[in-house]
């Protein structure tokens, strides 16, 4: 029995030693400490307006070689790459038929040359024989009609050897100019005609960039305005300025084409595919550094260190982006002058997380 009680005794101090303990409060918690994060001002910059359009690069010297008569390639004296000087000889045609031509005419000639020669002492003759009046008038007039039949037709048939002369020369095919041979599509033995490409010769100076402007642009392109020509990493390979408008809209493009001349000394080459940005104006934005910069979903958002009570937090802002300008963002929507853009721990912040701005 007493055993019992002394049971029941501790079961009683227990539970009032439990509830003695629930009584009590628990400590607050602190509260969470400010994240040290480097904050810049927004400032304002000059930013170009720009769009970047395809553009091919062209020679002013560039020559597509096609003979100019028929027959077959004998000779193919360059190859794809190599530099050619003017006048220098790249393929000979088979000009067997047309030297047998010459040689015939050349024949003629002879033979008209020599009987304009001999009509030409029966006129002295014929002068001479007038004058002692041996012969009549008659006779020395007949000998100056043969003389000036056989004058003109020796001389018509110089022109046309001339001529056949010169088209033995069209049976090599030379080079307009110094530069550079292109591709050589035909092979020795290919029979080629005047509209066979035969190569092409560039002479890879003075280039220009083609850019076709679409017409929607019409009221702002003009001449002087900045080019940059980039390469297919958005490098910028050199700086340029457009010097020609096209009076004329392209139909088929609907767009106006603008060239640029390429400064001398750049690597590129014609017919090159490159990008050209063309430069609108330039009117001061807000700019943010690429750091500051996180996408989700393809949206573009900053974080700001906002201001409340004299405390701050990390709050996210949606912005709208303009192309890189170097480690810059030009902003088009989303912040204003004087917000402070938070630039380091980016990826522990979370909306409305306590921050210590740290200039």
């Amino acid at each position: 029995m007493k055993l019992k009680n002394y049971v029941l005794l501790a079961s009683i101090g227990v539970a009032g030693l439990a509830l003695s303990g629930c009584s009590r409060q628990a400590p607050a918690a602190a509260p969470p400490q400010a994240m040290p994060v480097k904050v810049a001002s927004i400032t304002f910059s000059p930013v170009a307006t720009t769009d970047t359009y395809v553009s091919t690069i062209k020679g002013r010297r560039s020559a597509t070689m096609q003979p100019q008569v028929d027959g077959n390639l004998t000779r193919i004296l360059v190859k794809s790459g190599d530099m050619v000087k003017a006048g220098q000889v790249m393929m000979q045609i088979d000009p067997l038929k047309q030297a047998a031509t010459v040689q015939s005419q050349q024949g003629t000639q002879a033979q008209k040359k020599a009987l304009y020669d001999y009509n030409k002492i029966q006129v002295e003759r014929q002068r001479k024989l007038y004058e002692a009046g041996v012969v009549s008038r008659d006779a020395y007039d007949q000998a100056i009609q043969a003389y000036e039949n056989s004058k003109a037709d020796y001389e018509a048939n110089a022109a046309l050897t001339d001529t056949q002369k010169q088209q033995l020369a069209y049976y090599q095919i030379r080079a307009p100019f110094t530069g550079i041979v292109g591709d050589i599509p035909v092979h020795v033995g290919d029979y080629v005609s005047p509209t066979t490409l035969l190569t092409t010769v560039d002479e890879n100076v003075d280039l220009e960039a083609y850019i076709y402007v679409p017409t929607e642009r019409a009221a702002q392109i003009r001449t002087g305005l900045a080019v940059d020509i980039l390469d297919s990493d958005g490098n910028v390979v050199t700086k340029s300025t457009i010097n020609f408008l096209s009076p004329q809209v392209d139909n088929g493009l609907q767009s106006i084409l603008a060239k640029a001349p390429i400064p001398r000394g750049t690597k590129l080459r014609t017919e090159q595919l490159v990008k050209a940005r063309v430069t609108w104006n330039t009117n001061p934005s807000p700019v943010v550094p690429v750091l500051a910069v996180t996408r989700v979903g393809g949206q573009a958002f900053v974080f700001v260190a906002a201001e409340k009570d004299g405390k701050y937090s990390a709050h996210q802002v949606p912005v709208s982006l303009g192309e890189t300008l170097g480690n810059t963002y030009p902003v088009l929507q989303g912040l204003n002058p004087g917000d402070k853009v938070i630039l380091s721990g980016i990826q522990f912040l979370q909306e409305g997380v306590p921050v210590q701005p740290i200039a």
